[in-house]
């Protein structure tokens, strides 16, 4: 699959089946991931993988956008120091790692993290250290069903050359 196949058709998966991602495949995803845009090339990004089902449960029991996470095989924690660009580093990175987890056949839903009432709690749970905020948490997992094709806008809609 090429990469704009892989961008145009990635979708974001809720709903996961049974079966675990190998964890070769959570390293190359992980990998790629690293590899974002940063910043000043600050990389101020850490990640948590988390495959155990009961530390999954009370992940989705804190992250009340992100029930979904007691279901998927692993969910991976996106962490960054809080730097000047600590948002933009780590939404970055959450990207590439959604778009390298699709390129394997593996479905993806990020759960927004920062500035989220849960976000401390669930920095507390991972005994995460103070210097860094919650980006966001990826469940990750093989599809359990057929993602929904939403309509995208038309590029004609909202493509403006030189001005608005």
């Amino acid at each position: 699959m090429d990469i704009q196949e892989v961008i145009k058709s990635r979708r974001s998966i809720r709903d996961f089946s049974t079966k675990p991602v190998p964890k070769d495949l959570i390293e190359k995803i992980i990998d790629c991931a690293r590899f974002a845009a940063t910043a000043r090339n600050v990389q101020p990004w850490e990640f948590v993988v988390v495959t155990d089902k009961n530390i999954l449960k009370q992940i989705a029991n804190i992250a009340e956008n992100g029930r979904f996470i007691a279901d998927c095989s692993c969910c991976i924690v996106v962490l960054c120091e809080d730097t000047k660009y600590y948002l933009e580093d780590g939404c970055a990175a959450t990207v590439s790692l959604m778009l390298a987890g699709y390129g394997l056949g593996i479905g993806s839903c990020w759960v927004a993290g920062d500035k989220k009432p849960y976000s401390q709690g669930i920095l507390e749970f991972i005994n995460a250290p103070k210097k860094f905020k919650l980006v966001s948490l990826v469940a990750l997992g093989y599809p359990g069903s057929d993602p929904v094709l939403p309509e995208k806008r038309p590029l004609k809609e909202l493509l403006h050359w030189e001005k608005f």
